[in-house]
């Protein structure tokens, strides 16, 4: 949720963040509204309020005539309190719906939408597989290459759970825990807490992390218990702390999540149908700060620098863009995602992407830090992933050999036992 003395101190801001996501300015206005009848009828209500209670105590004083009226105009005010206390009320619920509408501030993002972002930097060295193996090669994609590995199989996937579904199996299995656990192991170097997290959340600590706006329909939810999927460890890790006042005076509160992740695919019919890119259910490695909003930008650096770290040691050709304002989620004032480079499709791939969420998720969700002064106010959150079971698409690849193996990167060897290349099972 968005700092409503921004919205009243600076609407221009606030609509311009709007007009830059591609979203309704005209819900700054409506917000200013609800929060002027709001406070207008809280005024009312607090001078009607002193007057009763003055009159109740020359009630108390009076007597005949006198005490009749008094009495009288007593129980005119009780009716017009309840009557105002109403009205505050129902402006209350209205400035909050209209507020939960706000998306977070942009901070830094480039306008438009998802052609809009920027590249920052490009990083390794594309292979050049006709240079390397002849004119005539073609390069396999991560399918071919993992039923050959007898490492993927989507196949039996389909027939048990349906479409978007898959097995990995054998090396496939081996390979995403060796990613995952590399993953958790720098994290735990860089000083984040290792986390397994819920998978299943409350529907108060979902709409807190802001995955309850436009994408919704994204999100598998069960209503027998009134519980959502997660298709991230973010929202588990943001809940965490919900309503509670933490202390940073030695340093942000780092979390890393490791869980599966379920998503409904909503909308991406016909997209990246082939293989594991864009599956309903994945493993995730996520990390997650909570830090005085002062050391947010500063911190969000440091995230991506842990990605591309990962994204070293996975010996990974790819770019860092700058999102785009509006291909940022309702959270987001900020995105950088690190994509690979997928050959076989000749595109960039999103392997990672880190948030900076500033305050709106604490607000939400009550999080607060004390200062030095005593007083309470909302920490920034932000968000990154380090290894998810789609870098398995862009490391089987890039790392594919003429005969239909795949070497084994440097970085992930100790994991594999010391494997050094993958080689395809005989039928």
């Amino acid at each position: 949720m968005i700092d409503l003395r921004v919205v009243r101190d600076n609407p221009d801001l606030v609509r311009a963040s709007q007009v830059a996501r591609g979203d309704d300015p005209a819900l700054v206005d409506q917000v200013l509204d609800a929060d002027s009848r709001r406070r207008s009828a809280l005024t009312e209500f607090e001078q009607l309020r002193a007057e009763q209670k003055s009159l109740g105590k020359d009630v108390a004083k009076a007597q005949g005539e006198e005490r009749t009226a008094l009495l009288a105009r007593t129980k005119k005010i009780a009716e017009e309190v309840k009557g105002l206390q109403a009205e505050a009320d129902e402006a209350e619920v209205a400035l909050g719906d209209l507020t939960r509408q706000i998306a977070n501030i942009v901070e830094g993002a480039p306008p438009g939408g998802e052609a809009d972002f920027i590249v920052l930097r490009t990083e390794g060295r594309q292979r050049d597989f006709a240079a390397e193996y002849g004119a005539d090669f073609v390069p396999r994609d991560h399918l071919d290459l993992g039923e050959r590995l007898r490492a993927i199989d989507t196949e039996r996937g389909a027939k048990v759970s349906g479409a978007r579904f898959y097995y990995l199996t054998g090396i496939g299995a081996r390979l995403e825990l060796a990613l995952l656990n590399a993953a958790m192991d720098q994290a735990y170097q860089a000083g984040f807490t290792p986390m397994i997290t819920p998978t299943l959340v409350k529907p108060e600590i979902m709409a807190g992390t802001g995955f309850l706006g436009k994408h919704a329909d994204e999100i598998y939810y069960l209503p027998a218990d009134d519980l959502y999927l997660t298709g991230t460890s973010e929202v588990a890790l943001a809940g965490y702390h919900s309503n509670e006042i933490l202390d940073l005076s030695a340093g942000p509160k780092r979390y890393a999540g490791w869980s599966a992740c379920y998503r409904r695919e909503a909308g991406s019919y016909g997209k990246d149908t082939r293989g594991i890119i864009r599956v309903h259910q994945f493993h995730k490695v996520e990390m997650f700060s909570y830090v005085p909003v002062e050391e947010a930008a500063a911190e969000h650096e440091r995230l991506l620098a842990w990605e591309e770290a990962m994204l070293a040691k996975a010996e990974l050709p790819y770019r860092v863009i700058d999102t785009a304002a509006g291909d940022l989620g309702s959270s987001a004032a900020r995105k950088f995602d690190c994509e690979a480079w997928l050959p076989t499709q000749n595109r960039y791939l999103e392997l990672t992407s880190t948030s900076n969420c500033t305050t709106f998720q604490a607000r939400r969700l009550g999080i607060r830090e004390r200062t030095e002064s005593g007083e309470t106010r909302p920490v920034a959150t932000l968000n990154g992933t380090l290894g998810t079971t789609r870098w398995i698409v862009a490391i089987l690849e890039n790392h594919q050999q003429a005969d239909g193996s795949v070497r084994v990167p440097e970085g992930l060897r100790p994991y594999l036992g010391g494997l050094e290349v993958l080689e395809p099972v005989d039928a």
